[in-house]
C-alpha cells in the first residue's frame, strides 16, 4: 500500500492506495495521525483506490475515528467503492463516518 498527501487549500486528502490489510493497517494508522495532528483535523480519507479492508484495516479506521471523536471531529471518508460502503453497513461502522462521494465534496464540507 502507498499512501499519499494532497493539500487543498486548508484540507490535507490522505489518499491510500492498495487494500486496506493486517500488514499496512499500522502504517495507515501512524500517518493519518500524524497528519490529524499537522492539520488540526482538517482532513479527508479517500477511499477510491482501496478495493477492501480487513478486520485490521476496518480496526484501523474505526480507531481513527475514536481519537478524532475524542477532539470532538469525525472522519472524513470520501469514494469508498460498493463493497466498501458494504462491509460499513454490515458492520455497523458506517456512523462512524462523514462519506462522501468524491474529493471535492468532502473539501466543502469545511467550508
Amino acid at each position: 500500500m502507498t499512501i499519499n498527501e494532497e493539500r487543498h487549500g486548508a484540507v490535507v486528502v490522505v489518499r491510500p492506495s492498495g487494500a486496506l490489510v493486517q500488514d499496512d493497517a499500522d502504517a495507515f494508522r501512524t500517518r493519518v495521525d500524524a497528519v490529524h495532528e499537522r492539520s488540526l483535523g482538517r482532513f479527508i480519507v479517500d477511499l477510491s483506490a482501496v478495493p477492501y479492508a480487513d478486520s485490521q484495516g476496518l480496526e484501523a479506521l474505526i480507531e481513527v475515528s475514536d481519537r478524532m471523536a475524542q477532539s470532538g471531529r469525525a472522519l472524513k471518508v470520501c469514494g469508498p467503492n460498493d463493497t466498501l460502503r458494504e462491509v460499513f453497513h454490515l458492520t455497523d461502522i458506517a456512523m462512524l463516518f462523514e462519506q462522501y462521494d468524491d474529493t471535492t465534496s468532502a473539501v466543502r464540507s469545511f467550508l
